[in-house]
């Protein structure tokens, strides 16, 4: 790269210089910086950033990549850093990487200087550009889709930690062929980050939820009718949680926290599956806690979702099962309007090794529309 200015949308990539080094030092020392840059030295210091100008970012640009400062075009504020690396000649391709100071997060400065440079890589040479973030890390995934980044898949331990394990990364690519457009979703963010109907409120299930998660997956009748039938490990718990927002951004499910809406108080859970989106058939599953039981929150709950779905995706089948002995939760179904279809015979897997038989109820669209609520209890 020789060009030495990149002017983007709010943003004008340029080069470091000297004066940056107080500012770059604070960025790299943000605890969020930290988490997600571990090769950055810990605490990381002023000398560090002056080293990082003079040595780093030389090195980089002679090794064919490139580092830019993200500055204000006002006021020439530094707010980040972008560039990229890992540069593979033969395939034209390589890896690009940004971090944004937390004085300037949440502005769209991450966005528009991944969009400035990725049209200037791929314009110049390129013609593929990676890049890579844990899975709870997803501003940064949010960022790579409003910069016309497709999710590729996961590259196993790819990432070094600092206590010498390896992480999982999601990888996100964009081609000289891609039109840079924001890339769609299967499943949208909540209208107001919530459903509710004023007796229950839906939202998303986060990194804040590994206790109320645990406790719930843990009862024993919840667990008799888990696919499999097994309880899950407290890391299982921690990884559910803290990827629940990537798996909400791939498209492939949606796990909500079912509130009491008058405490505020976890009660439930409800989650969206989009496991066949070429049929447009999705399935939701829920459960609750023993003492918000017979109070009709799955239902609600199963609704509000349901109204959510066909109202804001491309899905048009919603599915949902349960063994033929559990009552309640088929009653559940047919309370919030699905329709009994089938009798899967052994569907899934049951405890020591038995299977069980799945009742499948479905609710389209047009149910809801001609039918409305049957909320009677």
């Amino acid at each position: 790269m020789t060009i030495a200015q990149i002017n983007g949308t709010g943003v004008r990539l340029r080069a470091f210089r000297a004066d940056d080094a107080d500012a770059l030092a604070a960025g790299f020392d943000d605890p969020i910086s930290q988490r997600f840059l571990p090769q950055m030295p810990r605490p990381f210091t002023t000398g560090h950033a002056e080293r990082y100008i003079a040595e780093r970012v030389a090195a980089t640009f002679a090794e064919g990549g490139a580092l830019y400062a993200i500055a204000d075009p006002d006021t020439d504020e530094l707010l980040g850093g972008i560039g990229f690396d890992k540069v593979v000649p033969s395939r034209r391709q390589a890896e690009v990487g940004y971090w944004v100071g937390p004085w300037a997060r949440r502005r769209g400065v991450a966005s528009a200087a991944l969009r400035a440079l990725s049209a200037h890589a791929l314009s110049h040479g390129l013609e593929r550009l990676e890049l890579l973030t844990h899975w709870d890390n997803p501003v940064s995934q949010r960022v790579a889709l409003a910069a016309g980044y497709t999710r590729e898949g996961v590259r196993r331990g790819a990432e070094p930690g600092r206590d010498d394990s390896r992480e999982d990364m999601v990888v996100f690519t964009r081609l000289a062929t891609d039109s840079g457009e924001p890339v769609p979703r299967l499943l949208p963010d909540l209208p107001g980050a919530e459903l509710t109907d004023g007796v229950v409120r839906l939202r998303p299930l986060g990194p804040g939820d590994t206790d109320f998660l645990a406790e719930l997956l843990g009862q024993p009748d919840v667990v008799a009718t888990s696919v499999p039938p097994v309880a899950p490990t407290p890391q299982r718990i921690r990884r559910r949680c803290f990827r629940a927002e990537a798996h909400w951004l791939a498209g492939t499910r949606a796990d909500l926290v079912i509130e009491d809406a008058a405490t505020g108080e976890p009660a439930g859970d409800i989650g969206v599956y989009y496991d066949d989106p070429h049929t447009q058939q999705a399935m939701i599953g829920y459960s609750m806690l023993p003492a918000y039981r017979g109070r009709g929150f799955p239902t609600r709950a199963a609704q509000l979702v349901s109204l959510w779905v066909f109202a804001e995706t491309d899905v048009v089948r919603l599915i949902a099962g349960a063994v033929p002995g559990n009552v309640g939760s088929q009653r559940v179904l047919e309370k919030a309007g699905f329709h009994r279809e089938a009798l899967l015979r052994s569907r899934l897997p049951g405890p020591d090794g038995t299977r069980n038989d799945d009742v499948q109820f479905v609710l389209l669209a047009e149910d809801l529309l001609t039918e409305g609520p049957r909320l009677d209890g």
